[in-house]
Parts: structure tokens; C-alpha cells; sequence
């Protein structure tokens, strides 16, 4: 079996311009490196799977590029990684300290990533503190961490700080959609929107469901498939509930509830699912926020009808009624039933003034 590497790895950027959706955070290292004004000690701090190693490494080769390096290797560009969350002594900082007093080789800076820099122990971050506020000319510190609420107030104060933002689900979309013609594979848009959203804003979590579907679906990525593989449920099962909850049909409810659970579907989903799909139906409910719906012009068009039936105040009260069954689920004994109480609540709910019986 031949060597596979996965697609977080095999695309991993490379240059500042292929980062995505850290435009703000790329342009400010980029003006910082042309005007010569680049702090020392730098904080990037922000969600898993955003870009911060990356954009740390890409920095330390953009700072120390040159002719004369032989290899893409990172120690030809004087990258030196520390995994803080298996070395957080003090020992590991001690000896950290040592090797930054020595100058480079090769280039003209040594760049140190601390990587989760939260993990570090009081006592270490305490030994870092003289380095961290004196480097040495040809140092330059760079923390990354996902807790920033972790890190000391003194180390705060000596860093430059980057706060990265989870990344949009259009843009993850738009970059999945170039992968898949890299790799000439077939696929549905709403198929790629799914992923996308599932990735929760991390390209990474993107990239790594995209393995996965592609070896699933064998080169064919459909909604149907990408669907079954996370253990989604589709619209159509939502707007059939939905319209049963319209007739106070409680025993169909049931009755279509029992065939999901039978199904494997979770019932924890399912109420995230719904608790979505009301918020869509809201969102329709007046032309300006629609198109803040990810979704195909076919499926629009679905919400916008199915969206007529209810008031705006029906669909709020739904949607509290199901963020309160989202709360007791965790602790309910009877997950089964506390979802299908949800169900039996929002068919009794009044639409149009009336009361259901």
C-alpha cells in the first residue's frame, strides 16, 4: 500500500496569500515584516485547526528566506517547535533559554514556536518571563495557544497578541470545492456547504471530513452520502415533522420520530438539527436575512414556503422550546422521551392565535 498523506498535511499553506480567512492577521505580518517593525514575541491565540502553527512557520521562513537555503526543511530556516503540552517543566524552559543565547548559523533569526502554550506550568512560564521580555537580537518567540484565558497576565504583557477567528463556512466551501477539482473529484455543492458547517469554522476538521467522505463515497461526494456518513439528517425529514407539527399530528410524530431512532440517529442531533431548521424558517421571514441561509436556491425556496404557514412569534416560542429540551437532554434518563415531549410540546403550540388540542 502506497503512502497516503492527508489533505491537512498535503495543502497546508505555504505562503501568507494561501492562508484563508485570516486576511486581517496575514496582512498585518506581512507590513510588519516590509517596515522592519516586527515585535519579538508574538501571541496567536484563536480555535483549533485555524491556521495559527501554520501561519508561525510560514513567518519564520518569510523572515529568514533566502537563495542560499538548501532544503525546505525547517531547521534550514532556523524553526525550532516545542510541543508544550508533553514539555512543560521548567527543565524544558531552562534549557530553551540556553540555546536561544546561541546565534544562527544560517539566516538571520532563530524562531521558537511554543506551541499550546496554556500547558506550561506556573513555574515555567515564570522562567520564561526574563527571556520573553530581553530576547536576544536574533530570537523571536511565537505562542500559540487555543486558551488564551490560560496564559499568565506577565506573559500577556510581553507578547503581541493575534487573535484568529474561526473561519466562514463559505470560504471553507469555496476552498473544499478547489481540492476536490485538485483531486478531479465529483461533487454536490450542498454536499461541500454540509462539511462545511459540520468543520464548525476549522479548516482542518474540514479537510479531515473530506478524507474521510471521499474514501465513503468513492470519488462521488453527494449530499445524500456526506449526510449518512455524519450521521445527518436531511431537510426533507425536518420539513415532513415540521409539517406534521402544522397538523398536530402527534401519532404520525411518533410514529416517524420511532423510525429515525431506529435508524442510529441520535436524538442529541436531531434536536440540533431542528433547533437549525427553525432558524432557518425565522431567517425567511423577511427578505433581508435570507440569503444568510447556506443552502441551494431549490431549498430556499422550500424554507420560503414552508416559512408562510407560521408566525414569527410561533417559531420563537418553537425554537426556545426545543433549546430548553436541548438543556435537559444531558440529563435526562430517557433521552428517547424528553425528545419526543419536545415534539408533542411544539405540536400543541398555537399557530395563528389558536390553540391546538
Amino acid at each position: 500500500m502506497d503512502h497516503f498523506t492527508v489533505s491537512a498535511l498535503k495543502y497546508r499553506p505555504k505562503r501568507f496569500d494561501q492562508v484563508i480567512g485570516q486576511e486581517i492577521i496575514t496582512s498585518t505580518l506581512i507590513n510588519s515584516i516590509k517596515s522592519n517593525q516586527l515585535a519579538q514575541a508574538l501571541l496567536f491565540c484563536g480555535p483549533r485547526g485555524v491556521g495559527k502553527t501554520s501561519c508561525a512557520r510560514i513567518l519564520a521562513r518569510e523572515i529568514n528566506d533566502n537563495d542560499n537555503n538548501p532544503s525546505n526543511d525547517d531547521y534550514s530556516y532556523n524553526i525550532f517547535e516545542l510541543d508544550a503540552a508533553s514539555n512543560n517543566g521548567v527543565e524544558e524552559i531552562k534549557r530553551l533559554n540556553e540555546q536561544v543565547r546561541v546565534p544562527p548559523r544560517i539566516g538571520n533569526f532563530k524562531v521558537y514556536i511554543i506551541d499550546e502554550a496554556h500547558m506550561l506550568s506556573t513555574s515555567a512560564f515564570n522562567a520564561f518571563l526574563k527571556t520573553l521580555e530581553e530576547p536576544p537580537k536574533h530570537a523571536i518567540f511565537i505562542l500559540a495557544t487555543t486558551e488564551k484565558n490560560k496564559i499568565i497576565p506577565t506573559i500577556l504583557s510581553r507578547c503581541q497578541i493575534y487573535d484568529f477567528k474561526l473561519i466562514s463556512t463559505e470560504k471553507i466551501k469555496e476552498y473544499l470545492k478547489i481540492i476536490c477539482n485538485k483531486k478531479d473529484i465529483e461533487y454536490e455543492e450542498d454536499a461541500l456547504i454540509i462539511i462545511a458547517k459540520n468543520a464548525g469554522g476549522a479548516m482542518r476538521d474540514a479537510l479531515s471530513i473530506l478524507d474521510k467522505i471521499i474514501s465513503f463515497t468513492e470519488g462521488k461526494i453527494t449530499r445524500d452520502k456526506v449526510s449518512k456518513n455524519l450521521n445527518i439528517l436531511d431537510t426533507e425529514t425536518y420539513f415532513l415533522i415540521t409539517s406534521l407539527i402544522n397538523e398536530n399530528n402527534i401519532a404520525q410524530i411518533l410514529i416517524e420520530f420511532d423510525k429515525l431512532v431506529n435508524k442510529g440517529y441520535d436524538t442529541k442531533y436531531f434536536l440540533d438539527g431542528f433547533a437549525n431548521h427553525i432558524r432557518e424558517l425565522i431567517l425567511c421571514k423577511d427578505p433581508k436575512s435570507v440569503n444568510l441561509i447556506e443552502l441551494n436556491n431549490e431549498t430556499k425556496k422550500s424554507y420560503l414556503i414552508q416559512s408562510k404557514i407560521f408566525e414569527i412569534n410561533w417559531l420563537i416560542e418553537a425554537l426556545n422550546i426545543i433549546k430548553i429540551a436541548e438543556i435537559n437532554h444531558k440529563a435526562s434518563v430517557n433521552k428517547r422521551l424528553n425528545s419526543e415531549l419536545c415534539l408533542m410540546q411544539l405540536a400543541s403550540l398555537q399557530i395563528n392565535g389558536e390553540k391546538k388540542n
